[in-house]
């Protein structure tokens, strides 16, 4: 009776555990985030509970619907939930500065970085995160990309070229009947595919899916093969006897396996022996050398959820136990995609370093044996969203994959047009006198940089000239000589060699012979004769003495008052009929006002474009808007002045000033309203 007894109150435990738990949650738990969202959503309609909030909002996250993810991300970390403990897991505070980086608002998504660095005891800069973001996108690129033409309307990645094929990574449909789906995207298993290209990676064929001695019913991911393309290490779910081996924890990890070919056949897949069960070990790389094979994994005693680990390959086929590397290259998030290049040098994927969003890839250098601190590739290799499994093959060419397009992964080619890590340039510097153009003998010359270091100072000889190896950025370049007003200049070095900055100094008259003359005018003060001309009222200097000294400043561009606004007036910045880019005379005038910008650097600007009223409107408001955007562009990468000061808007043709019935107008009064606006928006 007592044992009968016992069996009925567990059968009730049992029935109870399995009412808390909802369809949502049971979905949720067989990582179907597709289905788990809309049962929770459900939920939320009725009750809000903790769990739902985070679990929903992480089954967007997971299948990259990021809008989504984030409304139900901010609900949860500002408590909008039932329960009265209002914490929440870490993890969600970095999870939403993904999704809100991936949205464009890094001001906001920074302050959750913060949070979640603060909670990991770890402090950063969030002002000097912005800047660091902003470098990577305003940079000169490095590279051209272009989409590949073998991408498909299913997720494409893993590209990599061997000979006249290129190899990859798809979970494109193979029409199969009863084929199975991976609950967690509702689409086929990933498997990998050929296809024939030429020189320029241009399709000469359909792409197929390769032997099914690899390819499974199961995944086969990401894989490399050996200089002589007779070796295949891959990436696959793992397996025992052919059937799927679950962890403790009921995971079908990914591991690591090996094939050679014989005969022109592959053979049967064979485990690598430090693949552990109850872990995952995937994305393998070779060294050149073909001795180490470079991989990903989420073994225990690493720095975070998935680090970068490397093994040496024996000649008996055995290897050592996996080494970590370190970590310069591991963070506490996740680290992937390891390639090591003919140089050595290390490329992976990280969303643990500064990036641009989710996923963005990296390159460390080889130096002496020791991988250095990572670099960002910048934009466009990297965007906001994941951008991944960059690899070469060739010394500039190369493939990597990216879900910029906001719905599946997509492969991209790229050419390395740039120098990729951060060195010195030689930069020549010469004091001339500004009439004659000669050498100005013992000048005396300072360098600084833009946080106005002295990186150089000296007296100079006859041919007053030096060098200076200095990294891409700004300086200032100071000099005076005796009979000479000193002067400066700004100085943006590039990213190339031999680039030489001449500061001009103007001499010193001598003084004029004193005329005794019946009657001396007092010449007007410079400042009364603006505020007379502009009709300041003098007030203004003690009511808002920014405001007072920008209306009375006569260096560079003046400052005028239209309407209760503030706006710079500047030689009109034209542009060509059905163009955007900026004329070289118009490059001067925005030259003079980035000038006037350093000087004021609390100035924000409103840049507004206006066009014509030739063409469609739609096309007219398309124009304008690319039109400010370049003259941000320009202001931001020519003159280095942060993008965070310059907002900029498109008006089409709404706003003429000439107004054109008909299209009624000369061309000299078209040129008039295809015009730029400068509007001081913060002082």
């Amino acid at each position: 009776m007592i044992k009968r007894l016992s069996v009925i109150i567990a059968l009730l435990v049992f029935q109870v555990g399995l009412a808390q738990k909802t369809r949502a949650d049971r979905f949720f738990e067989k990582g179907d985030y597709l289905n788990a969202a809309k049962y929770y959503e459900a939920e939320l309609g009725k009750e809000r509970h903790k769990n739902a909030l985070q679990n929903v909002a992480t089954s967007y996250y997971n299948t990259f619907q990021y809008k989504k993810a984030s409304i139900y991300l901010k609900q949860l970390v500002k408590g909008q939930f039932g329960e009265k403990d209002k914490s929440y897991d870490n993890q969600f505070n970095f999870k939403l500065y993904q999704v809100l980086s991936a949205l464009g608002d890094y001001e906001t998504a920074l302050y959750y970085l913060r949070l979640y660095k603060e909670n990991e005891s770890v402090s950063i800069d969030k002002v000097e995160l912005i800047d660091t973001i902003e470098a990577f996108k305003l940079k000169t690129p490095d590279y051209t990309v272009k989409k590949t033409q073998f991408n498909s309307e299913a997720s494409d990645f893993g590209a990599v070229r061997l000979r006249d094929s290129v190899y990859f990574v798809s979970d494109r449909s193979t029409k199969q009947l009863l084929s199975k789906t991976y609950k967690w995207t509702h689409k086929p298993f990933l498997d990998i595919y050929a296809t024939k290209v030429n020189d320029k990676n241009d399709t000469l064929g359909l792409a197929n899916a390769i032997t099914k001695t690899i390819n499974s019913k199961l995944h086969e991911g990401n894989f490399c093969f050996s200089n002589d393309g007779n070796t295949l290490y891959v990436s696959r779910s793992n397996t025992a006897d052919g059937k799927k081996e679950f962890s403790e924890d009921n995971n079908n990890n990914i591991h690591i396996y090996k094939t050679i070919k014989v005969d022109g056949k592959w053979q049967k897949l064979e485990k690598l022996p430090f693949n552990i069960n109850g872990f995952s070990f995937q994305h393998p790389a070779l060294s050149p050398d073909g001795k180490r094979l470079y991989f990903s994994s989420d073994i225990e005693g690493g720095f975070g959820s998935f680090d970068l680990y490397y093994v040496t390959l024996n000649v008996d086929d055995t290897t050592s136990d996996p080494i970590n590397l370190g970590n310069v290259i591991n963070t506490q998030n996740r680290e992937h995609f390891p390639f090591i290049s003919q140089k050595g040098n290390l490329f992976f994927a990280s969303n643990g370093h500064v990036g641009l969003g989710f996923l963005d890839n990296f390159v460390s250098e080889n130096r002496d044996g020791e991988f250095t601190v990572p670099v960002n590739l910048g934009a466009p290799i990297n965007s906001q969203y994941d951008d991944f499994n960059l690899n070469y093959y060739n010394e500039s060419e190369g493939f990597f994959a990216s879900n910029r397009n906001k719905l599946d992964d997509n492969i991209f080619q790229f050419k390395q047009i740039g120098e990729i890590f951060i060195r010195e340039y030689i930069n020549t510097f010469e004091v001339r006198d500004f009439e004659t153009k000669a050498y100005i003998p013992n000048a005396n010359v300072v360098l600084l940089d833009k946080k106005e270091n002295q990186i150089y100072s000296n007296t100079l000889g006859d041919s007053a000239v030096f060098n200076s190896n200095l990294l891409v950025g700004k300086y200032q370049f100071q000099a005076d000589s005796e009979g000479y007003y000193s002067g400066s200049i700004l100085v943006i070095t590039k990213e190339q060699e031999d680039q030489k900055h001449v500061l001009y100094l103007k001499q010193i008259p001598p003084p004029e012979p004193i005329v005794v003359v019946p009657v001396v005018v007092q010449p007007i003060d410079p400042i009364e004769a603006v505020i007379i001309e502009k009709k300041i009222d003098k007030k203004l200097k003690s009511e808002d003495p920014k405001r007072f000294e920008m209306l009375t400043d006569l260096e560079g561009p003046p400052i005028v008052e239209k309407d209760g606004k503030l706006f710079f007036q500047l030689e009109p910045i034209y542009f060509d009929f059905g163009m955007w880019s900026i004329t070289s005379d118009s490059k001067l005038v925005l030259d003079e006002l980035a000038s006037k910008l350093e000087r004021y650097p609390n100035i924000h600007l409103k840049i507004s474009a206006h066009t014509d009223s030739r063409g469609t409107v739609r096309y007219n408001q398309i124009l304008s808007e690319r039109r400010a955007e370049s003259t941000r562009n320009y202001l931001a990468l020519e003159s280095y002045i942060n993008a965070r000061r310059l907002l900029f808007e498109g008006f089409g043709e709404l706003s003429p000033i000439v107004p054109c019935p008909m299209l009624d107008c000369t061309e000299d009064e078209h040129q008039l309203n295809r015009r730029s606006e400068f509007e001081i928006v913060k002082y």
